[in-house]
């Protein structure tokens, strides 16, 4: 898998991937005590108002900017939405008030829409072998997971030794260092598409999306990992301080066991999609989740003590294991489905979707769990895993599979006008 890092321009663009998730990820703290510092007992409105606006910013503001920036090359938007993440962190240390918070979160997350799909669609013409592009999906996986336990541990270590607002320093220098990666780093050349209407280039993802059989199902899919990712991130802390009357540090540790699975799953990708199909390997997934977040009710309900602790670890591992069959393949659906020119709408599509499924699932784990209880909220979310894993079924039941990669080539307008180029960098 570190094989792939040998690409040069791969390497600096993984390298600022992860630095920019680093550095989210300690911004993510500071201003959580940022919040507290300005709301005192609010801070938890503040909060639930900021990532209810990431969320919105995500669902609205991707398929808008790639709109508009459609014909740009891809390496200054790049570097310009880093930049603008850059400020937005240089500013939020100075803020007074809660509407303050909320103008800046807005532009970050917006800028942050606009780095990620255009981050994501550049990787399949860095990499156009589909072998090497899989273990590029695999790293990207594991830098994810690695971030949600690294970021929280760094945080600590860094509040003992320094205030909270100079978190918002570390969050800076990651996103410049990302900025300067990218323009260390020599693009392919890529063929900006002809000039269309803007609504023409809106909806041109979702076009996409509705007339592919294959990312439809892709779609019912992110249901089913939004269903079981509400649970996790929302209701760990309720369910094992609350309900299971645990210490802190073992919040922790359920959450390491759900990033340590996905992440072991990630590890083995690459080699069993040499052989395994990856729609199979998705809906074997999709199937399982449900499944485990109704045993995950049912040991909530029925078990007590250690025992309960224990089986709940191990379905906290299966959940991440079965989450990572899902999305480390994904991409490889949308680089299947899109052209050169066609995708950075695709992936904006899929950015925007998948995170709509978080709009619909996180109040439901987080306000009907408090309202019926954990065992109650989980079956709600099985129900609604369960339909999407049936509209995922019903799509690629009708929809023809392609091949493995031993078995199939890429399309031939997928990397077929791209080059090495340091003048052209789209």
């Amino acid at each position: 898998m570190i094989a792939v890092l040998r690409n040069p321009t791969y390497a600096k663009l993984f390298s600022a991937q992860t630095i920019a998730l680093l550095g989210t990820g300690l911004l993510t703290i500071a201003l959580g005590l940022l919040a507290f510092d300005i709301a005192g007992g609010n801070a938890g409105i503040v909060m639930g108002v900021a990532m209810t606006i990431k969320m919105v910013a995500y669902v609205a503001v991707a398929p808008v900017t790639t709109a508009l920036l459609t014909r740009l090359r891809r390496k200054p938007v790049l570097i310009g939405a880093d930049l603008i993440r850059a400020g937005v962190a240089v500013s939020l240390p100075f803020v007074t008030e809660a509407w303050q918070i909320y103008i800046l979160i807005f532009l970050l997350q917006s800028a942050s829409a606009t780095f990620t799909p255009t981050f994501q669609a550049v990787i399949p013409s860095v990499l156009p072998d589909e072998g090497e592009y899989t273990r590029a999906l695999s790293l990207s996986r594991l830098a994810y997971d690695l971030e949600s336990l690294v970021s929280p541990m760094l945080a600590a270590a860094l509040l003992t030794v320094i205030s909270y607002h100079n978190l918002f320093i570390g969050t800076v220098i990651g996103f410049l260092a990302s900025a300067v990666l990218v323009i260390a780093s020599r693009f392919p050349h890529i063929n900006a598409p002809p000039p269309t209407r803007f609504f023409e280039r809106l909806t041109r993802g979702a076009r996409t999306f509705w007339a592919s059989g294959e990312l439809r199902g892709l779609m019912g899919l992110n249901l089913v990992v939004a269903t079981t990712t509400a649970m996790v991130l929302v209701n760990t802390v309720v369910l094992v301080q609350g309900d299971l009357g645990r210490p802190q540090p073992d919040v922790a540790l359920m959450l390491g066991a759900y990033g340590g699975g996905s992440m072991l799953v990630a590890l083995g990708m690459p080699k069993l999609l040499d052989t395994l199909p990856d729609r199979r390997s998705m809906l074997t997934g999709g199937i399982t989740l449900p499944i485990l977040l109704l045993t995950a009710a049912g040991v909530i309900a029925w078990m007590n003590g250690t025992v309960q602790w224990i089986a709940l670890l191990i379905v906290w591992v299966l959940l991440g294991a079965a989450t990572s069959t899902i999305l480390t393949p994904s991409a490889r659906l949308l680089r299947r489905g899109s052209t050169e020119q066609t995708r950075p709408a695709v992936f904006a599509a899929q950015f925007s979707l998948s995170h709509a499924c978080f709009l619909i699932t996180y109040p439901i784990a987080g306000i009907l769990g408090t309202a019926i209880g954990l065992p109650a909220v989980a079956l709600v979310l099985v129900a609604i895993g369960a339909l999407g894993a049936i509209l995922a079924t019903l799509a690629w039941h009708a929809t023809p599979h392609t091949g493995t990669v031993a078995e199939q080539q890429l399309k031939p307008t997928v990397g077929s006008n791209t080059r090495s180029s340091d003048a052209g960098t789209r």
